[in-house]
């Protein structure tokens, strides 16, 4: 019988994987497509990671913009991830199996995971890193992105190490995000921040093409598809344990999950260790307890809440909270953006917003204030 076994190769599953291998847990990760190189674009906040090697960096921007109506500096360091680099990082002390994870038994001594072409695992522990399909009742993120040349990026941005977290000014019904990727190449990507259905990536592909063409540019290289579910659940405990998006890991406001994941990742192996010789229904427990405390939880729901507003209010006003969001002192931003299990800065970032708002926007913030007070 094997220890653990993580059903998802992406970065959340391979994470968990080594932290589990590097505590003596033999381990083993289901992947459907274990040589297939990871094509998505990680950009994250520095402060949310743990130490990464040089490798696993593509580029740190040296300025990182924001605009809602006006031009705003952001005093976080904004990084890209090297796919591959980061990918060899993670690698090594776990098995992989290829494979698709049909369905899960759990007993009392262990699990039996059942994969499609029909073989079994035996296990102590299973995780579930497989991540989220989309479906039409729940909100989502939505981008399409295309790859240019940085002297082409030019026409969009101020310089060539320069990233934009989000600009509104062309459209109000989504945003431009622009992240030099530290090869010569800048990808910019018309985005869509929440929205139940997400907006179809054909929409957001005439936005962009459109804007690319007022600029006197086409989009010649390669382009970039998301879809990110935004408002999952807080999972409920039980023997399976959900990891990564899976595991409701995604910011409901913001679609991040890869720095949460890989920050996570050392501390529920670490609980599962501890627990491990107490038997597999104790060990899952800890898990579930070193991913969910009450105060993650808390918050959890305050952000889901964020998402609802934010999608509640008129497109005209979005860039006018994000104004008054960009004028927050960094430490209530990385509150609200980083805070997993910080209720009290969450609940304290969110009721500045709403005194720092005008009453067109306060409108639909009003359920903010009486968050706070209930804290």
């Amino acid at each position: 019988m094997t220890d653990v076994v993580i059903a998802g190769g992406g970065p959340a599953g391979r994470a968990l994987a080594r932290a589990c291998a590097r505590r003596g847990l033999e381990t083993v990760l289901v992947d459907p497509a274990p040589g297939r190189r990871w094509r998505a674009t990680y950009g994250l906040f520095a402060d949310e990671l743990p130490a990464l090697p040089g490798s696993a960096v593509a580029c740190a921007p040296s300025t990182t913009l924001a605009f809602g109506t006006r031009r705003h500096v952001l005093e976080r360091r904004y990084l890209v991830l090297d796919n591959d680099g980061l990918r060899r990082w993670l690698d090594g002390g776990y098995d992989v199996v290829a494979g698709t994870v049909s369905g899960v038994d759990h007993g009392e001594r262990g699990s039996s995971v059942r994969l499609e072409d029909g073989r079994t695992l035996a296990t102590g522990l299973y995780v579930d890193a497989s991540g989220v399909r989309p479906r039409r009742d729940r909100y989502e993120q939505t981008a399409f992105g295309a790859v240019l040349p940085a002297e082409d990026a030019l026409r969009l941005v101020d310089g060539p190490d320069t990233a934009v977290f989000m600009d509104w000014r062309e459209t109000e019904s989504g945003f431009l995000y622009v992240l030099p990727l530290g090869d010569g190449t800048v990808l910019v990507e018309e985005t869509s921040l929440a929205r139940r259905p997400g907006l179809p990536l054909d929409v957001l592909a005439a936005r962009l093409r459109a804007r690319l063409r007022a600029a006197g540019l086409t989009s010649r290289g390669r382009e970039e598809r998301v879809r990110i579910v935004l408002d999952v659940p807080a999972p409920h405990r039980g023997r399976t344990v959900p990891f990564g998006a899976a595991g409701a890991l995604v910011h409901p406001a913001t679609g991040y999950s890869v720095a949460t994941s890989i920050r996570l990742a050392v501390p529920v192996a670490d609980a599962v260790a501890l627990a491990w010789d107490r038997g597999p229904a104790a060990a899952s427990s800890a898990a579930h307890r070193a991913l969910w405390p009450s105060s993650a939880r808390a918050v959890h729901g305050l952000r889901r809440h964020g998402l609802r507003a934010l999608c509640g209010m008129p497109p005209e006003l979005v860039p006018v909270f994000f104004d008054r969001f960009f004028t927050l002192p960094i430490a209530l931003q990385r509150a609200f953006t980083s805070g997993r299990e910080d209720a009290s800065g969450t609940a304290e970032a969110m009721s500045a917003l709403f005194r720092l708002s005008p009453w067109p926007v306060r409108k639909h913030l009003i359920g903010w204030r009486a968050l706070r007070r209930s804290r």
